[in-house]
């Protein structure tokens, strides 16, 4: 303690006086120096204000137009506006997205509750067949949320004037059209793998198990007091009750033609025992008549007390081919429709059915584009005020008429025989030439 002690005393009378004279001596200096050279930095100070201070300034704001007209300097960045639409765009068609899906998917499940829930399938049946169905759920929401949250996003930008602001700026619409049909594209691609690879394999292992089920309940399929059309055949239902059918009529061609018709009394449905068969009506007390289609006077009828019919899967699924259309992806239908041509065996209804199913594959994901093209000059149009809502009700009624068109060119080219690439490609052309009439319109405007 007393060296602690010791050494405390000394830095207090030896070190610290030594240290502050040194700072006061420091000091002393600094203001020798400065007197010394302040007469040097005022004439310094004179010589740049007369001579060299204009042509630095001049200088410096030639660099600046520079770096204005070369770098963008002060200029919102291309990118940075890009990134901000994407962004606004993807919010926008995510929401659009869900409702259109929760639209389809609820449509889903209300066909199988009416046509399987209530005929005691198992749940879990029920679950699988409806996650086997959503490839085509997403499929049919994807084209349409693109018209609808573009359109949206695009007029509530032209309603909070940040598409004025982005002209006023300079920027054309092309600084916006880029964007949106790229994102379009991007959309387009992903609903054609969803269409063309897990609408394929959703489907085949859908109709797997629906036979399965028809196998084992085939009342799941005969429902009472109903007319159910088949491939060429007609079948007139009475009441069912317990796998009990009370009255049958069933119209059917023979394979000379000829047109036959079975009118029965009771019909048991029997679960499937032979491959390829669906399921078995035992039907008593038939009669059976043979018309002659062309000579309506001969004819022939045949009575029997007990008669089996054999209904196949080919009845229920609408082909007789190892694969439906809609099994295939776009490579294997357009090998089958190139055999087909080869071969000439097949009718024109059969073969334009699998052209128009081709055409369907690519028509209805790349609708995305289409319809991301039209939102463009429909939202700058008509969405000054209220853009959203405004967006909401186009795009629906829109929405509408395409699916319409689609829905009736199925219909003209599956039983009138009409051009299934015409009927298929007709919506989307008609979007595509209203969004180059609306575009131009907005030019002009």
């Amino acid at each position: 303690m007393s060296l602690l002690k010791k050494a405390s005393s000394f830095c207090q009378k030896k070190i610290i006086p030594l240290v502050e004279k040194g700072i006061s001596l420091c000091r002393a200096v600094m203001v020798c120096v400065a007197g010394l050279f302040s007469p040097f930095v005022r004439l310094v100070k004179k010589l740049y204000g007369r001579f060299l201070k204009t042509r630095i300034s001049k200088v410096l704001v030639f660099i600046d137009g520079i770096q204005t007209k070369y770098f963008k300097k002060g200029q919102l960045k291309n990118y940075v506006l890009v990134r901000y639409i994407v962004k606004e765009l993807l919010l926008y068609f995510v929401v659009a997205f869900l409702f259109f899906f929760m639209i389809f998917f609820c449509n889903q499940i209300l066909l199988l509750a009416e046509q399987i829930l209530k005929k005691r399938v198992p749940f879990a049946d029920v679950c699988r067949l409806i996650t086997y169905t959503l490839p085509s759920v997403i499929a049919q929401s994807a084209p349409f949320a693109t018209l609808v949250g573009f359109l949206m996003c695009l007029g509530r930008l032209m309603s909070d004037n940040e598409i004025l602001i982005i002209r006023a700026s300079g920027q054309s619409y092309a600084i916006v059209m880029i964007p949106v049909l790229i994102l379009g594209l991007a959309i387009s691609i992903f609903s054609f793998f969803v269409n063309d690879y897990l609408l394929p394999v959703g489907t085949i292992n859908y109709n797997k198990l629906y036979r399965k089920i028809i196998a084992s309940n085939p009342g799941i399929e005969i429902e009472p007091n109903t007319i159910k059309r088949l491939n060429d055949s007609t079948i007139v239902i009475g009441d069912v009750k317990d796998g009990v059918v009370s009255d049958l009529v069933f119209f059917d061609r023979g394979n000379d033609g000829s047109q036959r018709i079975i009118v029965a009394g009771k019909s048991t449905l029997l679960s499937a025992k032979k491959d390829g068969v669906l399921m078995q009506m035992n039907m008593s007390d038939a009669v059976v008549s043979f018309l002659d289609t062309k000579n309506r006077r001969n004819f022939d009828v045949l009575a029997s007390g007990a008669t089996t019919l054999n209904i196949f899967d080919s009845s229920i699924f609408g082909t007789n081919y190892a694969a439906s259309p809609r099994e295939m992806t776009s490579f294997d239908l357009g090998r089958t429709i190139k055999n087909m041509r080869s071969k000439k065996s097949y009718s024109q209804r059969q073969l334009n059915r699998y052209v128009m199913e081709y055409n369907k594959k690519f028509s209805m994901p790349f609708g995305s584009i289409f319809f991301a093209f039209l939102a463009l000059p429909l939202a700058f149009l008509f969405g000054k005020h209220n853009g959203q809502t405004i967006g909401l009700i186009i795009g629906l009624f829109i929405c509408v008429l395409y699916w319409a068109m689609m829905i009736l060119g199925q219909i003209f080219s599956s039983r009138n025989g009409l051009n299934g690439f015409i009927m298929m490609w007709l919506p989307d052309t008609v979007i595509g030439i209203a969004g180059v009439l609306f575009y131009l319109a907005l030019k002009r405007k």
